[in-house]
């Protein structure tokens, strides 16, 4: 009860000083930044210092949170490039910088074929198990293992190629 009493007591004290520092803030952040802070903030933004961008931003954040009628022109324009303008992360990718991805591109798919290259012609011959007559041997001993019944090499109809993949062997 007597805590109850006393939060009611002070709390019309504490809301009375909330809104006149309130008041006060809304009267300081009322006047505009000034055109020459604003002008052609698109050419020098990505060269003004991070602590004034970050100043400047500050300020246009304060001035957003009023009324929006009574922002200027320059600080609509301002607030909108500096939040959704073409720079940091958002900037326009340098002039070439295709040209140079595919150039890149192209010496890495050549330099890949030139080894494959290479490693092909000092290769041995392919292994004995990459003839046509020794993977017809393999299908008829998976067919006498009945290897696969329900949709492979043994079952009923089967008109596939089975493991034959390779030309027949040359003498």
């Amino acid at each position: 009860m007597f805590r109850t009493s006393l939060t009611r007591a002070v709390r019309p004290a504490a809301l009375g000083r909330a809104s006149g520092i309130a008041a006060q803030v809304q009267r300081r952040q009322a006047h505009a930044i000034s055109n020459p802070t604003l002008v052609n903030i698109e050419k020098r933004w990505e060269g003004m210092p991070p602590q004034e961008q970050a100043e400047l931003w500050m300020a246009l954040r304060d001035r957003m949170k009023a009324n929006w009628a009574e922002l200027t022109l320059q600080e609509k324009k301002a607030a909108y490039y500096i939040a959704f303008g073409a720079h940091g992360p958002r900037a326009l990718p340098p002039p070439g910088e295709g040209w140079k991805v595919a150039a890149y591109t192209a010496i890495g798919v050549g330099v890949s074929l030139a080894f494959f290259v290479v490693i092909r012609m000092f290769a041995g011959p392919s292994p004995g198990t990459m003839n046509k007559e020794y993977q017809e041997a393999t299908n008829e001993y998976l067919r006498a293992q009945n290897s696969e019944p329900i949709s492979g090499l043994s079952s009923e109809g089967y008109t596939g190629k089975g493991m034959v993949q390779s030309a027949p062997k040359k003498n």
